[in-house]
Formats: C-alpha cells, sequence, structure tokens
C-alpha cells in the first residue's frame, strides 16, 4: 500500500459520516436518513448519497455540496468554469470516463486541479498522479458535467480535420518537417493545438493570439472585436506549440527572427476553414496569431448587417447606378470587406461580369470571378485591376486602394463605365475624399467619379437573454458622450450584465453602424475646391447624412446595443 492512499484511508475514517452533513445542511430529515439506511441494508453496493438521488430526496449538487464539505474540497460547477484545454488533455479519454475525472486547471507547476466524480477514489488520484507527473488536487462535480465536458474536450481534436490539398504547400521540407516532429508531434501538443483552433471556431473567434510571456504563453481569442484570455500554456510547452502551428502552416520552423506568413486549411466540425497565420518575433519568443475565415459562414444580406432603413435606402441607390465608384471606409476589422461582399450578392445576375482583386480572397462566391493579388509574381492591385479592365468587366471590386497607381486606375475605371467598388483607411465618410486627394488624385476626377462613401463600424451586441433596462444619469450620459438632448432622462435604456450564454461578457454578436455620404452637386463642389473633411461633413450633414455616433445613439435607443459599446467604438 503505497504511502498517499494509507494516508487517504486515516483521514477517511476522521471523515464525519455524509449522513450526518445531509441533516446538519436541512437537505433531508432525520427520518428519511433512517429511511435511506435501512434501504441501504438491502441494497449493499450502493452507496447513502446515491440511493437518496435516485429516490428524488436529493439533488447531485445538495449531494456534492455534502461530498465537499465532508471531504474539505471544492465543489465545481463545470458550466461555468473556463476549463484549460492543455490541462484536459494530460489525460486519455479511456481512462478519464474510467476514473470519472476531468483535469481542468493548473494550480502552480506542480498541482493538478481534477474534477472528480468521487473524489474519494484515492486509487484514481495515484494513478492521475503517475500518468501525469502532477500532484493531484480533486474537486467534486456531477457525473453528467464531468462527462459531459470529457466528450466535449476530446471531441475538439477530432472535429479538426487538415483539408491540405497538394499546391496548398509547395517546396515543402520534407527534412525539416520531420525533425520538428520530434518535439510536436506528442498527442498532448496536437490535442492543445486542435483544440485551441476547434474552442476558437466554436466560440465565433475571428483572431486567435499565441502571445509568449516571461513565466508562460498567453492564449487569447479576439470575440466580436474584443480580446479575452482563454488560457496560459507552461513555458515549457512553449517551443512544441508554436512549432506545431508553423509546421502546420507551412512556415519555416528554423527562422524565428523575422516575421513570417502562411495559411492552414481544415475541416473544422464539418465546416471548411481558411487560417491565415502571422510570426512575429518578440523578446520572449516568437508571437503567433491566427485569422480564422469560415468560408461557410459570410453574411450575404444587407438588410442583417445592421443598416438602418433610412441608411439603407440611401446606400442602394447608389450600388444600383450602372457605373461610378462606391468607397467603404473603416479601421481593420470594421467590416468594410463583409459590406462589399453583401452588396456584391446583390449585384450579382447572370447578366453581369463581376470581376475582384483581393488580398486574400476571404470567401468564394458563386458567378463572382475572384483573383488574389500575389506580389511575389507581380500581381498587385494595380496590375490586376489593369487586367480586370480588359476582360470586358461591368462591376469591379477591389479589395483596397493602398496607393496612387491603384487609386488613379480605379477612378478612370468609374469614369469610363465600370461600377467600382473597394475600400480605403479614413476614420469617417468626408475624410476619404480629402485622402484621394492627398493621395495625388486631381479632385475634379474624385469629384466626377465617387458615387458614395459608405463609413462603418462594428459594434457588440448587447446578450438578448441578460440584457437589463435601466434609467441613465446625465452623468453617465456625459462620460460616455452622449448629448443630453438626443436621450431623455426618463427613456429607459439597456446594459451589459453577462451570463453564461454570453460568456458573462453580456454581449453577443455584433451589428454595423454606419454613415452613408451621397456625394451630391454641392459636395462636388467643395471636393474640386480642396476644402476640408470638417467643411463637407457639415454640408453632408445637411442634406440628409446620418453620423457614425447618431446611428450608434438611434441603435442605443432601440435596445441593441450600449451606450458604453458605443462610447468604445466611435472616438
Amino acid at each position: 500500500m503505497n504511502p498517499s492512499e494509507l494516508t487517504s484511508r486515516k483521514n477517511r475514517k476522521k471523515l464525519q459520516p455524509i449522513g450526518e452533513i445531509l441533516v446538519a445542511r436541512g437537505y433531508i430529515s432525520r427520518e428519511q436518513l433512517e429511511s435511506v439506511l435501512q434501504k441501504q441494508k438491502v441494497t449493499p453496493n450502493k452507496r447513502l448519497g446515491e440511493i437518496l438521488v435516485e429516490d428524488g430526496i436529493l439533488t447531485q449538487e445538495q449531494l456534492n455540496a455534502a461530498l465537499a464539505e465532508r471531504l474539505g474540497v471544492e465543489s465545481i460547477d463545470l458550466g461555468d468554469f473556463e476549463i484549460d484545454s492543455l490541462a484536459a488533455s494530460m489525460v486519455p479519454e479511456k481512462l478519464a470516463r474510467r476514473y470519472g475525472a476531468l483535469p481542468i486547471k493548473f494550480l502552480d507547476e506542480n498541482t493538478l486541479l481534477v474534477a472528480m466524480v468521487d473524489p474519494t477514489n484515492v486509487f484514481a488520484i495515484d494513478d492521475l498522479r503517475m500518468m501525469t507527473g502532477y500532484d493531484i488536487k480533486p474537486a467534486v462535480a456531477t457525473a453528467e458535467e464531468v462527462f459531459n465536458q470529457i466528450a466535449k474536450i476530446h471531441r475538439m481534436s477530432e472535429q479538426v480535420g487538415e483539408d491540405i490539398s497538394e499546391g496548398d504547400f509547395e517546396g515543402e521540407s520534407e527534412a525539416a518537417e520531420a525533425d520538428i516532429r520530434d518535439v510536436a508531434a506528442e498527442a498532448p501538443i496536437v490535442k492543445l493545438v486542435n483544440g485551441v483552433i476547434s474552442q476558437g471556431v466554436d466560440d465565433g473567434a475571428s483572431d486567435l493570439h499565441f502571445e509568449p510571456q516571461e513565466k508562460e504563453m498567453l492564449v487569447r481569442f479576439r470575440v466580436d472585436g474584443v480580446l479575452h484570455e482563454i488560457m496560459s500554456i507552461p513555458k515549457r510547452m512553449q517551443s512544441g506549440v508554436l512549432s506545431r502551428i508553423k509546421v502546420m502552416a507551412d512556415i519555416d520552423i528554423a527562422e524565428r527572427r523575422i516575421p513570417q506568413d502562411g495559411r492552414i486549411g481544415l475541416i473544422v466540425g464539418g465546416k471548411p476553414i481558411d487560417i491565415r497565420v502571422a510570426t512575429m518575433p518578440t523578446v520572449h519568443g516568437e508571437k503567433i496569431v491566427l485569422r480564422l475565415l469560415d468560408k461557410s459562414s459570410v453574411l450575404l444580406d444587407l438588410a442583417d448587417l445592421g443598416f438602418s432603413e433610412r441608411a439603407l435606402v440611401r446606400f442602394e441607390t447608389s450600388y444600383r447606378k450602372p457605373y461610378g465608384a462606391i468607397l467603404v471606409t473603416g479601421p481593420t476589422g470594421s467590416g468594410k470587406s463583409t459590406t462589399l461582399y453583401a452588396t456584391l450578392n446583390v449585384l450579382n445576375t447572370k447578366e453581369k461580369n463581376i470581376i475582384t482583386v483581393e488580398d486574400p480572397v476571404e470567401y468564394r462566391m458563386n458567378g463572382i470571378n475572384q483573383t488574389q493579388i500575389n506580389p511575389k509574381a507581380g500581381l498587385t492591385f494595380a496590375s490586376g485591376l489593369r487586367a480586370i479592365l480588359r476582360s470586358d468587366p461591368d462591376i469591379v471590386m477591389v479589395g483596397e486602394i493602398r496607393d496612387k497607381e491603384t487609386a488613379q486606375i480605379a477612378i478612370e475605371a468609374a469614369l469610363t463605365g465600370h461600377m467600382v467598388l473597394s475600400t480605403l483607411h479614413t476614420n469617417d465618410a468626408p475624410g476619404a475624399l480629402t485622402r484621394l486627394t492627398e493621395m495625388g488624385i486631381e479632385p475634379f476626377l474624385t469629384a466626377s467619379a465617387i458615387e458614395c462613401v459608405l463609413a462603418q463600424r462594428l459594434a457588440r451586441k448587447l446578450c438578448p437573454a441578460c440584457k437589463e433596462p435601466f434609467k441613465p444619469t446625465e452623468e453617465a450620459l456625459r462620460l460616455n458622450g452622449f448629448p443630453l438632448e438626443a436621450i431623455n432622462k426618463d427613456t429607459e435604456l439597456y446594459r451589459s450584465r453577462g451570463c453564461p450564454k454570453c460568456s458573462n461578457t453580456g454581449y453577443k454578436g455584433r451589428l454595423g453602424l454606419y454613415e452613408v455620404m451621397l456625394v451630391s452637386e454641392a459636395i462636388e463642389r467643395l471636393t474640386v475646391e480642396r476644402k476640408s473633411a470638417d467643411e463637407i461633413s457639415r454640408v453632408a450633414q445637411a442634406e440628409g447624412m446620418m453620423t457614425l455616433r447618431e446611428d450608434g445613439i438611434e441603435k442605443v435607443l432601440q435596445g441593441k446595443t450600449s451606450m458604453e459599446e458605443i462610447a468604445r467604438v466611435i472616438v
């Protein structure tokens, strides 16, 4: 008999009977206890708590609470617990099911917290200690939660299937891959990376960040535009995790001094996922960011993006025209590409030849000719756009206007009978016209070619399950930059609270905030005169343009988002 088992057995003799604890807590009466004890004599193989739960006298949660008190361990609700995927991967599924035990967290460098159906099972604890090399701290959880989480955790790695075709990774070095597999192909590393990617897809994350720190590596997900810390990985696992990702992305594993880019094609839960991988050297090791592109989930209905009826009508008057340029502006991650795809989806008919040049081609669309730029081969936005104009297009989409040459060709295409859609990085719609002038485009050409500029942001939507009404104070309105005249002090607004359905963030999903500026004769004149963006904005507002802030206030009044979220998104 080993020392830990002997100690456990000695301690068990001193423990208060579970029945007495249940009576003391008021969960059962003395009469019910005596009755069940008599029943247990007939079925000696069943424990007291098991009989009480089966007879409906006691709930599993109550039994766990009493058991935790008896053993001096923690009672854990796994439904609300953030399980560490690396910890969970330390024990094979078959053994986890046999013992009803799931590692859920590293408490320190030597201790593992394990949720157990039966934390008195000293044989299981000893086996887990020998298998993982960690001291085991047991905690009690319901059998249903433990086995559900075991199934979920181990299903993650099984869901991820690599969908790599020949030619996706041309020139792959078999020798390099073979070397790294000695480090990275161990089951825990593979399971961990697959599990993190699968969890990111399930959580609706747009980016996964692997960030080396001095004593650990943090994993953070960007969900609905905000980063959330998901887990920390022990420093000793950092090299294997980063190498595994680099092998999957066909990135040079020996090169750690310069940034690198790659891609991974996966099937996660039956959905094709394209992952863009970017590495960046830091003082504590390489940081890797994975951008997830779900090819099957692009939202292609403009009405569902968050347009108000008024803004959508103004935008539609522009994209329905046979020629001219439409620019969508905003910072990176503000949903510009999604808006362009949704617009193309409306315009996509058999009678029209639609060609795009993008970097990258984020979503494949039937009936549209999409081109991926390749600067190494000489295919840039400018050269791609020239080739498109020789291919008899009706509608052209340029992923981004980055330089004067691309801007010049796009403007000339709009002036020669083509509908051109593109994006530009400016803070608001009026700023797009002055930005083109700053890039070297003649103002009279810009004024004649641009039909509409759409500025946008993405704001998080309040979780419908837990949002709560409240009446804002004047101080709260001022702190969040809301004009007092816009919101009456008696107006009932909604705010975030947090619940399990939204991972306690208070928000679930995002909606767009839009500023639609139609280029009228007055705005054309101001552009030719090289007037400032502020002057153009004043005229556009007088002509009916709703600013981003005004659109945000309207959505707050509708209960779709919160004051704090609008203040965060719109400076």
